[in-house]
């Protein structure tokens, strides 16, 4: 019967195509760290604030798990409005980056991918570019689990990070925890933005350093941080990310939802 034949064969075809999808479908998407250096003082940074919530929302770059951080900066304070997110913290890292970048000053809104590139944070198509480019480079796996919040806003979890490639050019990498609100907003009464009410995506709360992976040695470790009495528990994201000395290239990260 030689309908037989073709059959089998149109149906073989299909089975390798369904297959070849569902790998392609298991596939992990690789983890992207986007940060925004930005101030509710400033009036250019509500539009970056957007493509931010919109990376984070949309994730529209193929293959890539945006991991967005709002880092709020102190330095515009001064004007008319204190930004209630702000911190010293992220000036000096900004500081830090802009060092790294061999630039004149630091600015907002800067946008920083991955470590390795930085532009306007307004620039929705320089970041289209620099999250393609953070694609070629191998990342290591990170893993964050068994996360709790007790009575007294007390979190723990634990973090693992696989070893460094020994092929790689990388002998280490600093492993940062980071705490975050998912969403936060104000009504700013004053500066520049007086009169606007801003949303937020990410806002950092936190970003410490926990320790070191190396070539040939796995990293992992129970992590307690107290969290402010105030903080909504249910609104937090857990990021960890490894990152060369001197705020290089970032090598891998991971995102996780309290909730």
């Amino acid at each position: 019967m030689p309908i037989i034949p073709r059959w089998r064969s149109l149906l073989v075809a299909l089975l390798v195509s369904i297959l070849l999808l569902c790998g392609a479908s298991a596939q992990s998407p690789t983890p992207i760290v986007v940060e925004l250096f930005t101030s509710e003082g400033c009036s250019s940074c509500p539009p970056a604030d957007n493509l931010l919530n919109t990376l984070d929302s949309t994730q529209p770059v193929p293959g890539a798990q945006l991991i967005v951080l709002s880092e709020h900066v102190d330095y515009w304070n001064h004007i008319g409005w204190t930004d209630p997110y702000s911190s010293r913290f992220f000036s000096d890292r900004q500081s830090n980056y802009s060092r790294r970048f061999d630039l004149n000053s630091v600015y907002t809104p800067q946008m920083v991918v991955d470590g390795a590139r930085e532009f306007s944070g307004n620039d929705s198509e320089l970041a289209r570019k620099a999250v393609q480019k953070a694609l070629e480079v191998q990342k290591i796996t990170m893993h964050i689990s068994r996360i709790s919040v007790d009575s007294s806003h007390r979190f723990r979890a634990h973090v693992e990070a696989e070893a460094l490639p020994e092929a790689g050019k990388q002998h280490e990498a600093d492993v940062y925890l980071v705490i975050a609100l998912n969403h936060a907003e104000s009504q700013v009464l004053r500066g520049e933005n007086g009169g606007r009410h801003l949303t937020h995506v990410a806002v950092v709360q936190g970003l410490t350093k926990i320790g070191k992976v190396e070539i040939r040695k796995k990293f992992a470790q129970e992590v307690n941080v107290n969290l402010d009495p105030k903080t909504d528990p249910a609104d937090l994201r857990v990021i960890i990310f490894a990152q060369v000395p001197g705020q290089r290239q970032v090598l891998g990260a991971a995102v996780e939802r309290t909730q």
